[in-house]
């Protein structure tokens, strides 16, 4: 009933300045009126007290509702925040994972391929150590067969002369037992 009765006392005195205005005097030459201004803001002051509390709810209403959004807006936007730097973090670690993995990988292939360099080298010494090894064994060879030849042919010429020695001794023996 207390709404009613604000409800009505607001009519009355939206009322009353309609009254003020078709009552004032008219400004000449125009379509305006003077009204006294003092009357005017009574009438706006006893309007305010005589507010329904529905209206002065749904004002208080409207600021919360404001105070709300804003609060759930800086809530969004502290969740987004966080929600893009645990994103950023995310990614960082993962970049650094694979630039660590590319890393690694590169290590293993550098070493791979200094490996087959090293074994290719080895290889190689190894192959020419064995041809130094099969020439230094020719040459010794040779140089034996040289000696042994040269020991042969001097043994032969020893048994030669020693041959020799011994044919003329026997012939000797011969023209002996001929005689």
């Amino acid at each position: 009933m207390s709404e009613n009765k604000e409800q009505n006392e607001v009519e009355k005195i939206l009322a009353k300045m309609d009254e003020e205005i078709e009552s004032a005097s008219a400004v000449p030459f125009s379509n305006k009126k003077m009204v006294d201004a003092d009357q005017l803001h009574e009438y706006i002051d006893s309007i305010r007290l005589n507010m329904p509390p529905e209206v002065k709810r749904a004002k208080d209403m409207a600021r919360e509702k404001s105070s709300i959004m804003a609060e759930a807006n800086r809530e969004a936007e502290d969740i987004v925040a966080k929600a893009k730097q645990k994103a950023d973090a995310i990614i960082k670690d993962a970049q650094a994972q694979a630039d660590k993995l590319v890393s690694q990988q590169e290590i293993i292939s550098r070493a791979n391929e200094y490996a087959k360099a090293q074994a290719q080298r080895a290889n190689e010494e190894a192959a020419d150590i064995v041809n130094q090894a099969k020439e230094k064994e020719k040459a010794i060879r040779e140089a034996m067969v040289m000696n042994i030849n040269s020991s042969l042919s001097d043994a032969a010429e020893v048994l030669e002369k020693n041959l020799k020695a011994v044919v003329s001794a026997r012939d000797a023996v011969v023209k002996i037992g001929e005689r």
